[in-house]
């Protein structure tokens, strides 16, 4: 889809499942709050990706980025969603992750760029994406690439 110098993106296909389900621990690598069960969080975004790398809805589009030896190196997941106020269609960014050692090579940027082209393309008007609060390094780079908090989700165990 994309380049960037020497990473581009295409269409993930059934064969990145294994390459897109090794990155899911990286979700949590930040430190989710204590009463998230990150073998759940990982068990549930297991099954979610392969559904959706086995059968590819309208409206939903996986993402791979890799280098010019096509080397995986992140993928985005991305799909369309309805505001909760406004009832309008919009995207939002599921996930979105970068192998370890390529952090820090703009390769989140590049994909999260991909992900706003094809958001436009599908004539979205906004793109959201959930994001944990102890996440620091995702949310700075949230807020450098223009997205701005919204909705903030408090939660208490019982």
């Amino acid at each position: 889809m994309g380049t960037n110098s020497n990473v581009h993106t295409r269409l993930a296909t059934i064969n990145d499942q294994d390459f897109i389900t090794s990155l899911l621990p990286r979700l949590t690598e930040f430190g989710p709050p204590s009463w998230r069960d990150v073998a759940g969080m990982i068990s549930t975004d297991t099954q979610i990706l392969v559904a959706k790398l086995s059968n590819i809805h309208p409206g939903t589009i996986i993402l791979v980025a890799e280098d010019d030896q096509k080397i995986p190196l992140g993928f985005i997941h991305l799909q369309g969603g309805n505001d909760y106020y406004y009832k309008e269609k919009h995207a939002h960014i599921s996930d979105v992750i970068v192998v370890d050692k390529a952090a820090g090579r703009g390769i989140g940027l590049i994909l999260i760029r991909e992900g706003e082209a094809w958001a436009r393309a599908q004539g979205f008007r906004w793109l959201t994406l959930s994001v944990f609060a102890q996440n620091v390094r995702a949310r700075e780079l949230y807020s450098r690439l223009g997205y701005g908090e919204d909705i903030m989700k408090y939660v208490k165990e019982l």
